[in-house]
């Protein structure tokens, strides 16, 4: 037994009923079972269904599939920066260590106030600590442009926690996902922070690593782009002035948000979360149809009035934070449809809804937030319709056969 498994079992009596510091038992206990598998078993004559899985594992996973998007977002966080300052050579450890100087401040900030909130909470219900937030507090700083201040961050991330999640009852019972109301707080509450041809790209020297970048540059995303262009022209370029392709979304060294930008990544976390059994490849398949099919009634009646109709199907796909929402925002368990067919008409309406938003209004050019914030609101009646099918054929069946 290690010895930090021998100290803690000898300070455990200080933090039980009784002890000096038992105040602090859900504390101590969120500590104690985040290092160590919790030792506690179902008693004699209580039934429960025994499996390998359970919440911190699940939290554990994901955060691993989230982790080439992170990854890749510290290098391509880098690489927009040494762009916007008119760089020609792009060394990869300097580009690297550039992201990760810009992400840490933003992770540690959510971390410490979203589990802040849940330690405090916790202790005033004399409850465990859930590790439901270890998920949540990586998502939104991955979700938001890297220029996004710290104190908006810390504001978004707590009335995201304590109106989203904590009011109905902790994890497991939140309506919405939590880390998308909090991006959607920061995008109505600061609209201005989180939209435009800069807020994308990390533009000052962190600590003292990097060069500064010009005033003089613009780095919109290309669905910004898209969103301001005339006519039926969607030449997408970058920093640069280079063209942009649909190559370059595939691989994610475009402007976007810090986690969003690289398909090929989503999809390596894709098949994380499918192979582990967590994502639902129904929610992922279907909204990805649904996706395609109205991309494609939109490029079919594409006009110059709402430019974004003039992508491809495939682009539609490609582009701003849509790949990202379905595989990791979609799919969320707490929040999405359970039953299996109420997954699939889940996961379509996301895709015509995420692309229906995307095109159809101009002023706001990525519409896959507010497709999983709505059906979000949808999942309950999507599954109660299905229920109640499912017991009206078999009620039919039954009178038949009687």
């Amino acid at each position: 037994m290690s010895k930090l498994r021998q100290y803690l079992d000898k300070v455990r009596p200080h933090f039980e009923e009784g002890g000096k510091l038992h105040a602090f038992h859900s504390v101590f206990d969120g500590f104690d079972t985040f290092l160590y598998t919790p030792r506690t078993t179902s008693g004699a004559g209580e039934v429960h269904i025994h499996d390998s899985i359970d919440s911190k594992r699940t939290m554990i996973i994901v955060v691993l599939a989230l982790m080439p998007c992170f990854f890749f977002g510290m290098y391509n966080t880098g690489y927009q920066h040494w762009l916007a300052c008119g760089e020609s050579i792009f060394p990869f450890w300097q580009l690297l260590f550039y992201g990760f100087l810009t992400i840490l401040p933003r992770v540690v900030v959510t971390y410490l106030v979203g589990l802040g909130i849940e330690f405090v909470v916790a202790q005033w219900r004399k409850e465990e600590i859930q590790e439901g937030f270890l998920v949540t507090g990586i998502l939104i700083p991955m979700i938001c442009p890297v220029e996004t201040p710290l104190w908006m961050l810390a504001v978004a991330t707590a009335f995201s926690v304590i109106f989203v999640k904590e009011v109905f009852g902790g994890t497991g019972y939140n309506i919405f996902n939590v880390a998308l109301v909090a991006r959607a707080f920061l995008f109505f509450a600061y609209p201005a922070h989180m939209s435009g041809d800069k807020v994308f790209v990390a533009t000052g020297s962190m600590f003292g690593f990097g060069p500064v970048a010009p005033d003089s540059f613009s780095c919109a995303t290309p669905l910004g782009q898209i969103a301001t262009t005339t006519g039926n022209s969607l030449q997408l370029t970058g920093i640069d002035g280079s063209i942009l392709s649909s190559w370059d979304a595939f691989l994610g060294l475009i402007p976007g948000s810090f986690g969003e930008t690289s398909v090929i990544c989503i999809l390596i976390g894709a098949a994380v979360l499918l192979f582990s059994g967590i994502g639902s490849w129904r929610i992922m398949l279907s909204a990805v149809a649904g996706a395609l099919l109205m991309g494609w009634i939109a490029n079919s009646c594409a006009t110059a009035t709402y430019p974004a109709s003039y992508l491809s199907p495939l682009d539609q796909l490609l582009y701003g934070g849509f790949a990202f929402a379905v595989v990791f925002m979609a799919t969320d368990p707490v929040t999405a449809s359970r039953t299996n067919a109420g997954k699939l008409v889940y996961g379509f309406l996301i895709g015509v809804v995420a692309v229906l938003i995307r095109t159809y209004n101009n002023g706001y050019p990525e519409g896959a937030m507010l497709a999983v914030l709505i059906m979000n609101a949808f999942a309950p009646l999507i599954d109660y319709c299905v229920v109640q099918r499912n017991i009206s054929r078999r009620l039919k069946r039954a009178t038949a056969k009687n």
